[in-house]
């Protein structure tokens, strides 16, 4: 069965595709294949059909094959296309880390559908959104995980939807009008794959991390399958890894859909991460685990049962996807655990990073240099570059960045005329060429009209003794308008400490005295989280204007 690619869906969206001096070059250098997601998934399936798929979980465990995974994404790609759905439809889901999650993503990509991935704690309030502003006809949800129930809350809104035509329910009901997951796999195999471009959207993927609407972040095939092979490179290709992030974030996408298939290698995902449990899975899959943001890496360090026999199973790690700081590279390696660290975001997952060859100062304490086909600038508030070792917003464009948001007016603000897209992240190149991030261009604490760097106060304070973990934000001043204040999460043992110790650390750091926290914080359990892993700083922000009654 083959199907036109259609003017619309895809047509509301603005794309803003690379110059053509730059698809020549992505082209000729092999940075793009022309190849469609589809066409990779298919291919990368069929190759390697005899790899274990394994979900680690107590409600939704599974043990399969890639060949079984195969079969049953052509099933549900059939089930859709019987239903009217083809190429450059939209196709959400809403799947916490099971194998159904990994159904929906290749039978998809393989009927050529643009998929918009939801990470499975958005509420109701995102979820219509996301359906409504990227004209969703098809959504795939879950009846229920850990307390959630889907089916409720998408009741109120989803039959009002004028474009969501098919709603798929995992489970063995579903609500009048929808569909069981079961029904949708009855139809026979999808037995042709449609030709899709590779300069078509393939992939919406939505932001967080604010507490505006998110942002909807449009891919192509050439530009999410450019960044799987460069984070391919990059990668160990040892012992599989056990990934923890969600798939429908792109950190798990990439890390345990893509990545697998391009190395040749089983699946191994938990569906709630719980580093005492990953301790165990570890040894008895014999798997790695530990690579992403840092928190998978300290969560796993600090678990009771954290061993030698860990450690080898851990002997290179990759971080990045949120703050790296100094001190946990160095605690890692006194363990004998080699790490490198990478930046990149949504927009452009894959813009720096290191090789564990590298020398050991340039892996631990920078973001690394820019991959292949990937330029970066750093500028000033008004767009001038900025000399090498000096703070500028850093601007990228390369073969894997994104083509444009779904919106037009934020595409417009965030891509300029030749491409570069602004970051709002600050960092510095040495001489060297390495990139070092210092901050967020929103994340500055303007302390009586001076700018307070949060990340330079965090790398100091993350070398307390005891600190796992540290946010440091901006709180309401009545003299000041801002000053700094630190959330900290401690190693089990430890406890906080207060004002006068960190003074005393700071000013044995050197550290200027108008940079110092004026207030502590400390969080017991776990700070509130994006999908992969970064602490979501505005929530810290907000509880303090809130106490502060402002």
């Amino acid at each position: 069965m083959s199907h036109p690619v259609p003017a619309s869906p895809a047509s509301r969206w603005k794309l803003r595709p690379p110059a053509e001096r730059l698809r020549k070059q992505y082209l000729e250098q092999g940075l793009w294949l022309e190849q469609s997601l589809g066409a990779f998934v298919d291919e990368g399936l069929r190759t390697h059909a005899s790899q274990t798929v394994r979900i680690w979980s107590d409600v939704n465990p599974h043990l399969g094959t890639l060949a079984e995974l195969h079969a049953a994404a052509r099933r549900f790609a059939a089930g859709l296309a019987a239903r009217g759905i083809g190429p450059g439809d939209v196709v959400s889901y809403q799947l916490p880390n099971r194998v159904e999650g990994l159904v929906a993503f290749h039978g998809a990509a393989m009927l050529g559908a643009v998929l918009v991935p939801i990470v499975h704690f958005y509420g109701a309030k995102e979820v219509r959104f996301i359906l409504e502003q990227s004209g969703a006809r098809a959504h795939v949800t879950d009846a229920a995980f850990r307390g959630i129930d889907y089916v409720a809350a998408l009741e109120p809104f989803w039959r009002d939807l004028p474009e969501l035509e098919t709603l798929v329910v995992i489970g063995d009901e579903a609500p009048a009008g929808a569909l069981t997951q079961s029904e949708l796999l009855a139809a026979p195999p999808l037995e042709q794959l449609p030709e899709v471009p590779c300069d078509q959207p393939v992939l919406i993927a939505y932001t967080s991390g604010t507490t505006s609407d998110p942002k909807g972040v449009i891919h192509t095939s050439y530009s999410i399958l450019s960044e799987a092979r460069q984070l391919a490179a990059m990668s160990a290709t040892g012992r599989p890894h056990l990934v923890g992030a969600p798939i429908a974030h792109a950190m798990g996408m990439l890390g345990a859909v893509l990545m697998p298939l391009i190395h040749g290698q089983p699946i191994h995902l938990i569906d709630t991460w719980s580093p005492v449990r990953v301790l165990e899975i570890m040894l008895e899959a014999d798997v790695s685990a530990g690579s992403g943001s840092t928190y998978f890496l300290t969560s796993l360090l600090d678990a009771p049962g954290f061993g030698p026999e860990h450690v080898e199973r851990m002997r290179q790690i990759g971080l990045g996807g949120s703050a790296v700081p100094a001190a946990v590279c160095d605690r890692a390696e006194a363990l004998g655990i080699s790490t490198v660290r990478s930046y990149g975001s949504t927009e452009h997952p894959s813009i720096t990073g290191n090789e564990h060859a590298a020398p050991a100062d340039k892996r631990k304490y920078t973001d690394g240099e820019p991959l292949p086909g990937v330029e970066i600038r750093l500028v000033d508030e008004d767009g001038a570059d900025v000399p090498t070792g000096q703070p500028g917003e850093i601007l990228s464009r390369g073969p894997e960045l994104f083509w444009g948001y779904t919106d037009a007016e934020i595409s417009a603000e965030m891509i300029d005329a030749d491409g570069w897209y602004r970051t709002e992240d600050v960092g510095v190149i040495d001489a060297d060429g390495y990139l070092t991030i210092t901050d967020r261009v929103k994340d500055i604490i303007i302390r009586g009209g001076e700018n307070v760097s949060a990340a330079e106060v965090e790398e100091l304070l993350m070398r307390m003794p005891g600190v796992t973990e540290i946010a440091v934000v901006a709180a309401p001043d009545e003299r000041l308008g801002e000053h700094a204040c630190a959330f900290f999460r401690m190693q089990p043992g430890h406890e906080p400490p207060d004002l006068p110790a960190v003074r005393e650390h700071l000013a044995a750091a050197g550290l200027a005295r108008q940079k110092w926290p004026e207030e502590l914080r400390s969080v017991r359990e776990d700070f509130a989280r994006t999908p992969s892993g970064k602490i979501k700083k505005f929530v810290l922000r907000q509880q303090l204007r809130e106490e502060a009654g402002v």
